[in-house]
């Protein structure tokens, strides 16, 4: 699988809307959201340029992710409190042996399909699916098997809810 990146902004103890959003989420043992929800931590590039073309993936809803790590790179140098992420879509076991030098795997997420939004930390929860105990103190699942099963389970059980169906993103971050 190809990698692609992103760059997004960070959202943690330090942002202004954090304990609002710890209150409403239910989910203590967060110390940041790393994701690739496009409310709770979207793109410090959202204006695509004209250059870009050629840099990134050129699919619905995708616009935002680079195939180009160092033209990233460049773009985001001068933009603070960003997270560079490199992400697989629906990743195999296997993906992590594209994973460039400097990332750090960080967990999987759940994203609909349709608006962005992770289902595992800006849905309110999906208590018959997974707990939020099971989630890591960035806001993700550590296990690609139980990351699979939580989508299927979305999808089974919550079928005209457009927050269920989901894509699976494995995440990585430079550190």
């Amino acid at each position: 699988m190809t990698p692609w990146f992103i760059a997004t902004e960070k959202f943690d103890k330090s942002h202004v809307g954090w304990e609002k959003y710890i209150a409403w989420a239910k989910l203590d043992q967060l110390d940041e959201v790393v994701s690739l929800d496009c409310s709770l931590c979207p793109t410090v590039l959202p204006e695509i340029k004209p250059e870009y073309w050629s840099r990134i993936v050129n699919e619905d809803f995708m616009l935002n992710f680079f195939t180009d790590l160092d033209y990233l790179r460049s773009e985001i140098a001068e933009i603070p409190r960003t997270n560079l992420l490199c992400v697989f879509r629906n990743p195999s076991a296997q993906s992590a042996s594209e994973v460039p030098d400097n990332f750090t795997f960080v967990g999987y997420d759940l994203v609909d399909v349709q608006s962005q939004i992770s289902a595992l930390t800006n849905c309110g929860g999906f208590v018959d699916v997974f707990s939020n105990k099971e989630l890591s103190e960035k806001g993700l699942l550590m296990s690609l098997e139980r990351s699979r099963e939580v989508q299927a389970d979305l999808r089974r059980k919550y079928p005209h809810d457009p927050h269920a169906n989901c894509h699976l993103w494995s995440i990585f971050r430079a550190y």
